[in-house]
């Protein structure tokens, strides 16, 4: 079993909470917590097999963040020394103070049991950091090598994120967590005489550690093996005839449209407003809550900070709240939204699911999603059995780009690669497709949802929220599954080219 780093837990954590937190509660405080965090990030690039790039940051610091007067009070510091710390929750007081005549909304905070002292560790076996930045190159570089056998020009890039936090706050919860991400990727690219096209892989961001990379997981051989025959058989294909199509949509590229289309859109405080000025709104108003057809009967969703290896896993969120699974859309229907203490309690929604998160010591938390995913249909098909029932269609796999109004609904979406369907059976790939909808027409189309043998975790490091901006990682679970009658758009047409 993996342990926190020796390293982090040598650090003064409890000196400085409790300095902190006890200055807060002298200037009058209702509420304060105290969090200090180690984030490290290294990131590979190759060309070609060479490296063309390596960054390796590390950033340590915390903060404290305040109610008074219901009001929000925030600071944040680098020094660890209890009189540094005592300055830094006597800022956070200030601010609060100095903002509470302009607030127009009085904080307060849905109620959680405390947790005591409690550590956290996600599940990886190799931590990625402990594994030289040369080995790492020579895989990238070997890997590279294989492809451009097949191909003119190789992308790679591995992207590692190690997480260290602990929190503390005035109500007793004290958390101490560590969590480990990776983000392997290749791109090939060719010219023909018809153009140039590219293929990326389509293995998952995890949390998981480097054994991800050496097999655990994912088959990278058989992956990057049939790559450039792939590619190949992309740049000579026929462009798609626009028109209404039966979809089959892979997991690899279904995970992004329940990121944009339900994940974002079930953001109470994207819902409520509280993100127009950014991020967007969402057609999911509150007022529709219980009510609104989402999708089809068949659609289950839930939100989850506990599923092993999502990359919005944790034990425990930014706010003390402990890491949960909850619905979403339950038959079809929506039924609930990702919250934060401050949502939960405003709209009379009792606890907080657990999904306040911070991507910094420098930053203030706010609602973020957790790993919101589809479920797959207990005893459901298989991937080929779902093409089997497509007279005319496409079967879509991988993510590639994607539009989306600011309210989460009218949306078009296109993949690394589309297959033809005719009568059952795949009849070679297609180029310059997306499929457009609206959120809801969308869903609702769905008629068959594949079982659990189709099912993988997608998702994606860098969501991008909030002002000033927070990038945070989410994962989405989903199987394969059909929707019927989707307009199919031929994007060189539809560009007027």
């Amino acid at each position: 079993m993996r342990q926190i780093d020796d390293d982090f837990l040598a650090l003064p954590l409890r000196r400085l909470a409790d300095a902190a937190l006890q200055r807060a509660r002298e200037l009058g405080a209702e509420h304060a917590d105290f969090r200090l965090e180690r984030i490290r990030a290294e990131t590979l690039s190759l060309y070609d097999a060479r490296l063309e790039g390596a960054a390796d940051a590390d950033d340590l610091g915390y903060a404290v963040r305040v109610v008074k007067g219901g009001t929000w009070g925030f600071a944040a510091g680098i020094h660890l020394t209890p009189e540094a710390a005592v300055r830094v929750a006597e800022q956070a007081v200030r601010v609060a103070e100095v903002s509470a005549p302009i607030n127009r909304e009085p904080i307060e905070l849905a109620a959680e049991p405390v947790h005591g002292e409690v550590t956290w560790v996600s599940a990886y076996d190799v931590d990625p950091f402990e594994v030289s930045p040369a080995d790492k190159v020579t895989l990238l570089a070997d890997w590279s090598a294989g492809l451009l056998k097949g191909a003119d020009h190789v992308s790679a890039r591995l992207l590692q994120v190690k997480e260290q936090k602990f929190y503390a706050d005035t109500a007793g919860t004290v958390t101490t967590q560590q969590r480990v991400r990776v983000h392997p990727s290749l791109n090939a690219m060719k010219a023909s005489e018809t153009g140039f096209d590219d293929m990326s892989t389509i293995a998952p961001p995890v949390g998981r550690g480097y054994e991800y990379l050496t097999g655990t997981g994912w088959d990278w051989a058989a992956e990057l093996a049939r790559l450039p025959e792939l590619l190949a058989e992309k740049l000579a294909a026929p462009s798609v005839e626009a028109g209404d199509y039966d979809l089959v949509v892979d997991p690899s590229n279904l995970w992004l449209t329940i990121h944009e289309s339900i994940g974002h859109a079930t953001e109470l405080d994207r819902a409520l407003g509280y993100e127009a000025a950014y991020a967007g709104t969402s057609f999911a108003t509150f007022d529709q809550l219980g009510e609104l057809v989402y999708g089809s009967p068949l659609m289950n969703v839930t939100g989850d900070r506990t599923v092993e290896h999502g990359l919005a896993t944790i034990g425990y969120d930014d706010e003390g709240v402990q890491g949960q699974s909850f619905d979403i859309v339950k038959d079809g229907v929506l039924v609930g939204y990702q919250l934060d203490r401050r949502m939960a309690l405003m709209k009379g929604l009792g606890r907080s699911n657990g999904c306040a998160f911070a991507d910094s010591p420098g930053h203030m938390p706010i609602q973020r999603m957790a790993n919101v995913s589809l479920a797959a249909a207990p005893g459901g098909p298989s991937t080929d059995e779902l093409i089997s029932g497509v007279e005319r269609g496409l079967y879509i796999v991988g993510d590639k780009s994607w539009s989306i109004d600011m309210q989460r609904y009218n949306f078009q979406f296109t993949g690394q690669r589309a297959y033809r369907i005719s009568h059952g059976k795949l009849a070679g790939q297609v180029r310059d497709f997306a499929y457009q909808a609206t959120t809801t027409d969308f869903w609702q189309s769905m008629e068959r949802v594949g079982g659990p043998q189709t099912y993988v975790l997608g998702g994606a490091f860098n969501c991008g929220k909030g002002q000033p901006g927070q990038v945070a990682p989410v994962s989405h679970g989903a199987p394969s599954a059909l929707f019927r009658n989707v307009r199919i758009l031929n994007t060189v047409q539809e560009g007027g080219k």
